[in-house]
C-alpha cells in the first residue's frame, strides 16, 4: 500500500481489493479500539455493496468481545428478510443476525460472543413513511458523531444513497439542512435495485471522528478525480470531498 496527501484527507492505494479490505478494516478496527477505550463502545455508519463486507467480516474477527453499534449509511425501503436490504448483508457479515447485545453464534464450531449490533434504518415491512421516521428517531437518539464512517463510490459518483438525478439532492447535500436523514428517489432507478431509499445527508455522515470512501476501478477512479479538480463536478461525492472535512480515500484497481 502507499499512501499520499490528499484534499482535506488522505489517500491510500492498494494493488488490488484484498489489499484494500485489509487496510480498511486495520483502519476500522484501530477506530473502534480507540473509541472503546474512549468511552466503552465504537458508533459506526456503514455502506453496504460487495466490497465492504469482508471489511466488516474481518472486524467482527478482530473484535469479537467489543461493544460496537452499527447503522446503515443508507437502505434500500423493502423488507429486512429482502434479498436487496443492506441491513441484511451487514448482519451476515458481522455473524449476528439478532440485533441485541451479547447474543452467540456459531463460529467455527464454537459459541462465540458476538456484542456488534447492526441497527435498523427502515421500517420492517420497508414502508417509506415509517422507514424515514424510525431514521430520524434512531439518529435523534443516538445524536453523538460517528467513530467512523464508511462510504462507497458508485460509477455516477453517488454515496449513500444521494444519487445525481434525485429530486430532493440538495437537501441530502446541504451542510445547514439540520436534518439528518431523508427518503429519496433515484432518477433513473438503478435496475439491480429499483426501490426508494433512505439516506443519511452529507452533514451527518460527517458529523464523525474519520470518513473513509472506498472506490475500486480505473472508470471510478477518473470520477473521483474530476470531482477533487472541480468543485462544480456534477457528482455527489463533489459536495463531500470539497465539504472541508478530512476524506481518507482507499483505491484499489
Amino acid at each position: 500500500m502507499s499512501r499520499r496527501a490528499a484534499m482535506a484527507g488522505s489517500e491510500h492505494l492498494y494493488p488490488d481489493t484484498p489489499a484494500l479490505v485489509a487496510g480498511v478494516a486495520a483502519a476500522f478496527t484501530q477506530a473502534c479500539r480507540d473509541a472503546i477505550a474512549r468511552c466503552g463502545h465504537a458508533w459506526l455508519a456503514l455502506a453496504g455493496g460487495r466490497t465492504p463486507l469482508p471489511v466488516y467480516a474481518q472486524l467482527a474477527q478482530a473484535l469479537r468481545d467489543a461493544r460496537i453499534d452499527a447503522v446503515p449509511t443508507d437502505e434500500r425501503c423493502v423488507p429486512h428478510d429482502h434479498p436487496a436490504c443492506n441491513l441484511r448483508h451487514l448482519r451476515a457479515a458481522f455473524g449476528s443476525e439478532a440485533p441485541a447485545f451479547a447474543r452467540h453464534s456459531r463460529v467455527g464450531g464454537n459459541d462465540e460472543p458476538r456484542n456488534i449490533v447492526a441497527h435498523p434504518l427502515t421500517a420492517a415491512n420497508g414502508g417509506i413513511d415509517a422507514s424515514l421516521a424510525q431514521a430520524r428517531a434512531l439518529l435523534a437518539a443516538r445524536p453523538q458523531p460517528f467513530d467512523a464512517v464508511l462510504l462507497g463510490m458508485g460509477a455516477d459518483g453517488h454515496i449513500a444513497s444521494l444519487f445525481p438525478g434525485a429530486a430532493n439532492l440538495a437537501e441530502g447535500l446541504a451542510l445547514d439542512s439540520g436534518v439528518d436523514a431523508i427518503a429519496t428517489l433515484p432518477d433513473p432507478l438503478p435496475p439491480e435495485a429499483p426501490f426508494a431509499r433512505i439516506s443519511l445527508t452529507l452533514p451527518r455522515l460527517l458529523r464523525a471522528r474519520s470518513v473513509h470512501l472506498v472506490v475500486t476501478g480505473h472508470a471510478k477512479r477518473a470520477v473521483l478525480e474530476q470531482a477533487r479538480r472541480d468543485p462544480q463536478a456534477p457528482f455527489p461525492v463533489t459536495a463531500l470531498l470539497h465539504a472541508g472535512a478530512p476524506v481518507h480515500v482507499h483505491w484499489s484497481p
